[in-house]
């Protein structure tokens, strides 16, 4: 069956109806209409000019041909900083687009890995092809991009492997082949390059041993419900105001009989329990003038976190390893306790600003070498999902140690983890309440800064919450 024979071509474009405009003195934006604007640096009028083909494409080639290339290169990759760039693959320079990249995370940039014709590849068991519109978008999780298939005779190959194929095979009989199209692939983890001598190829761990513990459907859920890892909106964006009304703040009541409950209910109403989880509420100012003291911190570690008591199990099977179990103040599933406590450190009486993770067996801070701008990143993005007026004296990032969950448990693993963060959230509330303290729950958090700042891969340990803590402007509680 005859192939289509495609030529290198990847071409880098803006992905926006932006336009780069130049300010006398050098420095060059790009804008969309009046809305936006991002300065880019000072750059010379042979730059500005190469950079206008960034509108219809710019060969990848072609930033290594001349000597004005290299000034070229930093504007293009300050482009990319900024999420506005893509990059099509076609058959020629003026070609239609058989493939368009779409960057997920800032750092992308499409390299090849080679491929021999003695290889064999198949799709990653993360990889999925799913309809987004009118389009086919080819993406994985592991993936820094995703892969927008235009040619249908294209994704009925990449469809055949599901099963590994030989290069040479699919070079004779696909319909539409790019072997540049999956060495692209193979640098972002879509696809894999198999040993031929481990067996069947249907690899369990793909060159990554914590990837055994890792569903598909968590890993995926995980890394496109958080910041870091994936290019969509996030956050209240009210997506459907235009098209649906909102719900009600309380459902319309069940027709039927009904039974009151108030009579039943004002003895308990004012006992100290009841009156703490009606005081219990998000607090987002604090008052950086008498901040939190390391030892209200301990003490609300203590309260809200710390080991109580270990020991070990056989677990419910016959055979197999022994499984160690704690206690702490708050329920978890299967007394797992996978979550991990780290400490971002803003202003807090007594302790050095930095990040710490909290030991939760030993009660101890252990100090994490980090930046100053990834620390500062990490507390600004706090600040801005809660809508504070400053970042956050403390700031409690909730990571969970997913093998701990799904060794055990198949298909609610996930789940499970985010309602053992619920369950945490609300303790660090009563107990941030009752201290007279304030806290606040935070919805979204970039995985991939964790990850830079901790040395963790993100689906081995990553964060799945964040809470805000310090003392409340106007809060009366002494220090201890």
């Amino acid at each position: 069956m005859p192939t289509k024979k495609l030529a290198p071509v990847i071409a880098i474009r803006l992905n926006g109806p932006f336009s780069l405009q130049m300010q006398a003195d050098g420095n060059i934006f790009v804008a969309l209409e009046d809305d936006y604007r991002v300065k880019l640096g000072q750059f010379n009028a042979a730059t500005f000019a190469s950079a206008q083909n960034l509108t219809t494409g710019l060969p990848i080639a072609s930033l290594a041909r001349d000597s004005a290339a290299s000034e070229l290169s930093v504007l293009v990759r300050r482009l990319a900083q900024n999420g506005l760039l893509e990059y099509s693959l076609s058959s020629s320079d003026s070609g239609p687009d058989l493939v368009v990249i779409e960057p997920q995370m800032p750092e992308y940039w499409p390299q090849r890995a080679k491929l021999e014709s003695g290889d064999t590849v198949v799709l990653s068991r993360f990889a999925y092809l799913r309809r987004r519109g009118n389009e086919m978008v080819l993406e994985s999780p592991r993936a820094g991009a995703l892969f927008r298939i235009s040619d249908p005779a294209m994704a009925a190959t990449l469809a055949a492997l599901s099963r590994p194929q030989k290069i040479s095979r699919l070079r004779r009989q696909a319909t539409s082949f790019s072997l540049d199209l999956l060495e692209l692939l193979l640098d972002s983890q879509i696809l894999l390059k198999l040993d031929t001598n481990s067996g069947d190829g249907l690899r369990v761990d793909e060159g990554d041993g914590s990837l055994v513990l890792c569903d598909f459907h968590d890993l995926v859920f995980h890394s496109r419900s958080t910041e870091g890892r994936h290019a969509n909106p996030l956050g209240g964006t009210f997506n459907f105001a235009e098209v649906v009304p909102p719900l009600p703040a309380v459902r319309p009541p069940w027709p039927g009989k009904t039974i009151d409950l108030h009579e039943f209910s004002c003895a308990g109403a004012n006992s100290p329990f009841a009156k703490l989880l009606r005081e219990r509420h998000s607090l987002r100012d604090f008052d950086d003038e008498h901040p939190i003291t390391l030892a209200e911190l301990a003490q609300f570690l203590d309260t809200t976190a710390r080991v109580l008591s270990e020991w070990k199990s056989g677990g419910d099977f016959e055979t197999g390893p022994e499984v160690t179990y704690s206690s702490r103040p708050y329920p978890a599933a299967g007394s797992a306790y996978e979550l991990e406590l780290y400490l971002a450190i803003s202003n807090c009486d007594g302790l050095a600003r930095g990040l710490y993770h909290y030991d939760a067996g030993s009660h101890a801070l252990t100090a994490i070498t980090t930046s100053a701008e990834q620390l500062k990143a990490l507390s600004t993005a706090a600040e801005f999902a809660m809508d504070a007026p400053a970042p956050p004296q403390v700031l409690i990032t909730i990571a969970a140690r997913f093998g701990r969950i799904s060794w055990k448990y198949s298909s609610i693993a996930y789940s499970l983890i985010l309602k053992d963060v619920g369950c945490l959230l609300q303790t660090f509330y009563l107990a941030a309440t009752d201290m007279g303290l304030g806290g606040c729950a935070i919805g979204s958090i970039n995985i991939d800064l964790f990850a830079k700042m901790t040395g963790l891969e993100f689906h081995v340990e990553g964060p799945v919450g964040q809470f805000a803590l310090g003392r409340g402007k106007g809060s009366r509680a002494g220090r201890i």
